[in-house]
Order: C-alpha cells, then structure tokens, then sequence
C-alpha cells in the first residue's frame, strides 16, 4: 500500500486491548501540541470508542452532523466512516483481522492530508515508509 508523499505515519505500538488508550493519549498530545480539535479524526477497527458510543445515543443523524460540522475530534468505526479529510487521523487497531487492520490503514491514509498516528502493530506500516 502506498503511502501518500504528504502523509507521514507516528507509530504507537499497543496490543489491540490498549489500543484505545494509546489513541486517547495520541490525542491528547496533539491537542497539547497546538492542533484543534477538528482536524482530528480518530478511526476504530473494533469496538466503538466510548465517546462514539455515548454521541451516538442521540441518534444517527446528530451523531454524523458533527462530522461535517468539523468542530470537535471525531470518533468513528474505520469500515464505517462517512468520506472526509482531516489534517490528522488516528487510528486505533482494537480489534479485527489483520486484513481489517491494513484496510482501516489504507482508510487512514485516504483521510489523512498530514499525518497517521497507528496505536497498534507496528508491522502494518508499509515497507516503504521507512
């Protein structure tokens, strides 16, 4: 899979149970770091975030409104992500086979317009990136 000139890949190495919090710290970071909110987009590949979950329970169309509204980071399963760019995707690989996991990365790379922050294996990123 080839990696997009513009995007670079930060990899945080988890097993699928701390993936999530590796992306909440990932996250975290960012936001520190000066990025907004919007221009994050955190993808899934196996159970939802608690924070998708808990917007999701006030309904689907509220839920995917703030996705184009573009106000706040996103939280969203990576085989179910409604098409959109955003400066940084982070994605958390909790879950799935390893061919769910090179999709969700491939996902991440067509999301990201900067930078891909992979909480999970590290052998998923592509041979030519490093």
């Amino acid at each position: 899979m080839p990696v997009p000139p513009a995007v670079e890949i930060q990899s945080v190495p988890a097993g699928s149970a701390g993936a999530l919090e590796r992306a909440d710290d990932s996250v975290d970071l960012l936001l520190d770091a000066g990025r907004r909110p919007g221009e994050v987009l955190v993808l899934t590949t196996g159970e939802p975030h608690p924070w998708q979950q808990h917007e999701q329970s006030f309904g689907a169309d509220r839920y995917w409104a703030q996705l184009e509204e573009g106000n706040d980071v996103f939280y969203a399963d990576a085989a179910q992500c409604r098409p959109v760019r955003r400066e940084v995707v982070v994605l958390a690989v909790n879950g799935g086979s390893p061919a769910v996991a090179r999709q969700a990365l491939a996902a991440a790379l067509d999301r990201a317009t900067r930078l891909v922050v992979l909480c999970g294996d590290p052998g998923l990123i592509p041979a030519q990136q490093g």
